[in-house]
């Protein structure tokens, strides 16, 4: 970038090279990410932002915008180079331990929301996530539910790491996420049938499918492959989900739009009744929900 540090500069301009930059490195979006750039090095959000722009930039804010456009351009993901994303209405740290919210995964909230809801009845409700990441759906049931306890399950201490400063940031309804770390239903020993919605977010992509460069050059391969059919993970968790569900509890996956049939099927086989599936915002099919008779 050849802005000056010298405070001769303004925001404004360094945001119309940045878009310039952007769109002429391929970028679809060169004035949105522009923006969120001269968001984060100036410091300025929300009604400050447009006023804002018209001011001198600071040398430490030159350094860090030069720093953060280096690493977009040298391809690295826009949400690990801003360090967080929204997630409904969370904003979330995040960086390359886990992988990127995505508003796929806000579908399976949705779904997740109303089994709880369904299931009220003026008593606790308790909820697992599993593969927990970034904690996106754990706490965002906790926010959005206030007599849930949910845990979240995590097999990478990475991950875990960073679920946990999420957790941090929800204030109150921190009290009720109890994040744990190993693999699926392996920490849950001791809790059998206690459970009124299982969801995750497991690793769904086929071993030799084609990824685009930026999923998978930057986030965490173990995240995403789930064997040469991409199932591997769901089956294992159908296969056992069953014994941790409450009567009349739900299990509710994302998954890819082809892998619907065949992970219903998986249910079905596994003694789970009322299944369905939930078009995501995009219109896929996307989220399976099955449920213990």
């Amino acid at each position: 970038m050849a802005a000056s540090a010298d405070g001769t500069m303004s925001w404004r301009e360094l945001l119309d090279e940045a878009r310039a930059q952007l769109g002429a490195a391929g970028l679809s979006e060169p004035s949105l990410e522009a923006k969120w750039l001269v968001q984060e090095a100036s410091g300025l959000e929300g009604s400050e932002y447009p006023s804002g722009l018209d001011r001198l930039c600071t040398v430490r804010g030159v350094a860090t915008f030069d720093a953060l456009m280096a690493r977009r351009l040298a391809g690295e993901p826009i949400q690990y180079v801003l360090g967080h994303w929204s997630f409904r209405s969370l904003d979330l740290m995040i960086d390359r331990r886990v992988l990127i919210p995505r508003p796929e995964t806000e579908s399976l909230v949705s779904v997740a929301l109303d089994e709880l809801s369904r299931q009220r009845e003026g008593r606790p409700l308790v909820a697992a996530d599993l593969g927990t990441g970034s904690g996106a759906i754990a706490l965002s049931l906790a926010v959005e539910t206030e007599d849930v306890h949910v845990v979240a399950v995590e097999a990478s201490a990475d991950a875990l790491a960073v679920a946990r400063a999420n957790l941090v940031g929800i204030g109150t309804p921190a009290a009720r996420v109890q994040l744990v770390h190993g693999s699926w239903f392996e920490p849950l020993a001791g809790n059998e049938g206690r459970f009124n919605v299982v969801a995750s977010n497991p690793p769904y992509v086929a071993t030799d499918d084609e990824l685009p460069v930026s999923v998978r050059a930057w986030e965490p391969t173990e995240a995403l492959l789930a064997g040469p059919d991409g199932l591997d993970a769901v089956r294992d968790i159908l296969a056992q989900v069953p014994r941790w569900l409450a009567p009349g509890g739900a299990a509710v996956i994302e998954l890819g739009a082809h892998q619907l049939q065949a992970a219903s099927g998986l249910a079905v086989d596994a003694g789970l009744t009322d299944v369905a599936v939930f078009d995501d915002l995009a219109g896929l099919p996307r989220v399976l929900r099955a449920r213990k008779p």
